[in-house]
Formats: structure tokens, sequence, C-alpha cells
């Protein structure tokens, strides 16, 4: 019998995330794993020996299912930078006696760019100590920012959440337009890369003319430049429906979001607190044009919001979570699954390994070429680069009307005949 699988969730999480951790647990117990444990939220937690056993939630396959179906991260999350080695090697000599004492073969982590440094930083303690414990990274993000992977688990649902809900919201403003013209800001995620408020074009169909404006964090925001073409566009239609990235900054670098009160905050890792972009865009036109306006800000919508999530995303994030046992199964340690794009048309995806090294701290963003020359939209390429991630649904299981989630708190679900909606 082989040994224990530990698996943790790390950053910000996604529709998907729990898939991911779903596929872990399934494949460790194909391939004759004693047990999987979960960390308790993520290496803060593991650190103070905060770890649960996966089978006590998961009994039957309804509850794998259910987990799938779940969003935010079942296991919780942290965002924890762990020092370099030589600053602190009593805290790896704490992280290994722990892998030792759950006897521990492979360490996975799920989560982007910071999680995959604590898979870096593992992994390279093993090769100077000799551990032989395996070290690997599933992919996780909605920004899709992660480098050498096609795209990240995540990203496909809320790409699918923003689009429908920039449809949705452009239906509305158009409800309110007889003789009263009015603006309609949306901030949607995204630090420094643009890839989730590009997929707001993909709202653009034949029911539906898409956002006016698409401001990416690529291109330099030019804050009078806007205002100056939100009036233009006011001169032709009566409702203008501009979206923006949380993260979009100035020529000077500055975050537009800097201009409010709302960003003092920097976690573990020196983020600053995105917030309040399309609140002070929407401020500044009103005060300019005299014109109607609203601020809509997605927020943790476009992580969380699992019942709009892409069939092709929860299989990929499953598929992704099985592949990281596989690889370290077959002696792979210090890598990150990520998924290879095979083919368009049809859409076909696979699973590949690389050397976490060449992922960690890194940071993948749109092309320069998938943004239009103004760079207040984004291409065709863009949009068919995105399309494929978005086809599908995954339906919830639902009870008394509403999702059916797993929790902590409620082990085990055995009820199935009060479960409808299951495809």
């Amino acid at each position: 019998m082989k040994g224990n699988v530990i698996v943790g969730q790390s950053g910000g999480p996604t529709a998907v995330i729990n898939a991911s951790l779903a596929g872990v647990f399934k494949t460790a117990m194909e391939r004759g794993y004693s047990k999987v444990y979960g960390m308790c939220n993520g290496i803060q937690g593991f650190i103070d020996e905060k770890y649960v056993d996966m089978a006590d939630y998961i009994k039957n396959e309804l509850d794998l299912e259910l987990l799938k179906r779940t969003p935010s991260a079942f296991l919780g999350t942290c965002r924890y930078k762990l020092p370099e080695i030589h600053e602190n090697k009593e805290m790896y000599e704490r992280i290994f006696e722990i892998l030792e004492k759950l006897e521990i073969e492979v360490f996975i982590y799920i989560g982007g760019n910071d999680s995959m440094d604590t898979i870096k930083k593992l992994s390279d303690y093993a090769l100077l100590t000799g551990a032989t414990q395996k070290f690997v990274g599933c992919p996780k993000t909605i920004d899709n920012d992660l480098a050498i992977t096609d795209h990240t688990p995540g990203f496909g649902s809320a790409a699918k959440y923003i689009a429908t809900s920039t449809k949705e919201i452009i239906r509305d403003a158009l409800g309110f337009s007889y003789k009263k013209k009015n603006v309609t800001i949306m901030e949607i995620m995204g630090r420094n890369a643009g890839w989730l408020v590009g997929s707001a074009a993909l709202a653009k169909q034949e029911d539906c003319d898409g956002p006016d404006l698409i401001y990416l964090p690529e291109v330099p925001f030019d804050i009078d430049k806007f205002v100056e073409k939100v009036e233009n566009l006011l001169k032709e239609k009566d409702v203008v429906v501009a979206c923006v990235s949380e993260g979009i900054k100035t020529a000077e670098g500055k975050y537009v979001c800097e201009f409010t009160s709302g960003s003092d905050s920097k976690d573990a890792f020196g983020h600053i607190q995105m917030t309040g972009t399309a609140a002070f865009l929407a401020n500044l036109v009103h005060e300019k044009l005299g014109i109607k306006t609203r601020a809509v800000e997605l927020s943790t919508l476009q992580r969380s919001a699992a019942h709009l999530a892409s069939k092709i995303d929860v299989d990929e994030a499953f598929a992704v979570g099985g592949a990281t046992v596989k690889a370290a199964d077959e002696g792979s340690t210090g890598v990150m699954v990520v998924i290879d794009r095979v083919s368009d048309d049809p859409y076909q995806s696979a699973t590949g390994v690389y050397d976490v090294h060449r992922i960690a701290n890194g940071e993948k963003v749109v092309p320069r070429e998938w943004i239009n020359e103004e760079g207040d939209y984004v291409t065709e390429e863009f949009v068919d680069y995105v399309h494929p991630l978005i086809q599908g649904h995954y339906n919830p299981m639902m009870v008394a009307g509403l999702p059916r989630h797993l929790t902590m708190h409620q082990k085990s679900y055995k009820d199935s005949k009060k479960m409808i909606n299951i495809q």
C-alpha cells in the first residue's frame, strides 16, 4: 500500500476549484494511496497542523459530484508567502516533520502564481535535504495569468459569468433609456492582466451589441480621454456601457482605484486592495457630463457563481486535479500541471507538466495584438481564444429550489431523492 497524499487550496477561490480537489481525491484513491488529507487554510493552516481526512466528507459518488459543484474553497484558503529557505530554515523543518508524521508521499497545492511559489520552495528544500516527497502544483485562477498553460481552470466559468452579466446589464440599461441617457460602468477583476474584462466582449451576439468600451490594464488608461469618448458616444446613442478592469492604471503607473480611499491595505504578497475603480469613473462622468451614471462591481460573484459554471471548465478542473496525482505517481516533482490546447474546432485539450520554476511568480498578460489600436476593446483573436472555454453548462444539484453544496458542516448528503436537475 502506498503512503498518503495531502492537498491544499490557496489564493482566491474559483467556481471550479473544488472540482480539482475532487479530481485529486478520486485519482489518489484509484491509484492506491492510503489517505488523502486536506490542509485547512492552505500552507498556513498546515503549519498549525490543521488538516482533515477527505474520506470523512466524500463517502460516495454523490458527495464527489456535490463537491465538484460547490463554489469557494472547500478546505479554506490563505494568502501566505513562505519565507526563503535561508530566512527561516526552522519553518521548513517543521513542515517536513509534519509531512513525515502523516506519512505523506505527495503534496499537491491548488492555486495561482503565488501558490506555485510554495511548490517551488518546498521542492527545492526537498532536493536540498534529500526528502522523498513529491511536490506538484495544480493550476487555479480566474485571472488566467499563469505562464506556460494555455489557460487556467476557473477562468472559463468566470468569463461565462462576466459575458452573461454584461448582456443582462446592457438589457437593463436599455430598458431605462427612453428620453433619458445613461452610462453604466462595470468593474471586472484583473490586477495586471485583462483576460477577465476582455471576456465581456463575448456579450456581443445577434441579440446584443455588447459593451461600447473595454479597458484592459495592459494599456495605459487616460482618464480625460475616457470621459471624452463617453461624451462622443452619447451624441450617437442613449446608453453607454463601459467595462473596466479593476487594475487599469495611468501612464504614470498609478492605479485608478488609488484615486479612491479603498486601496490602502495590502496582502502578504504586497498586492493593494483593488476596489472603487468603477465608482470613481461613474462619479467623474456624472460630474463632467451631468448624465445619470451607475457603477456595477461584479466583485466576488465572478469567482463564486458555480450555478453558471462552464462544463468545459469543470471537466478540465477535475482533469488537472487527477493529473497532479498521476504526475507525482510517475515520479515528477517541482512541477505544475498545465493545459495544452490541442484543437479549436472542435475544441480539445490535454494536460502536461512543466517545471514550476518557469511558472512561479510569473504573469501572463493579454498580447498587445489582441487589443485594438485605441486600447478600448479586444480583437476577434481574443474572442476566438476565450469562446470555447465558456461552452456547456454544469447543472447544480437543486434542493428546495436552491443549489446544494458540500461543506464541512454537512459531511455527507445521503437523501438523493431530494436532488433534482442533475445532468
